[in-house]
């Protein structure tokens, strides 16, 4: 597709957009009153979420600091090796 044929296609694609009304793309929300076990739900999920985050990094730390170990354990070998 050339730059011509996709200029016109991005016109036509607003054109259309500008002829939506504005209330046609927002949805009425309903607020339903929850039952004490989906918000108790909702908050173990919460905490999981939060747990899973914590040892994600817990364990993208711990790579980072293996990776600085090697480096400094291959450092410390190349300066034993030239004395």
């Amino acid at each position: 597709m050339d730059e011509a044929a996709l200029r016109e296609k991005v016109g036509q694609l607003l054109s259309e957009v500008q002829r939506v009304p504005p209330e046609a793309g927002q949805r009425k929300q309903v607020r339903r009153r929850q039952s004490p076990v989906a918000s108790a739900m909702k908050r173990e999920m919460a905490t999981l979420e939060d747990g899973i985050d914590h040892v994600r990094l817990a364990v993208k730390y711990l790579v980072f600091d293996l990776e600085a170990t090697k480096r400094e354990n291959r450092l410390l070998r190349d300066l034993l090796g030239q004395s």
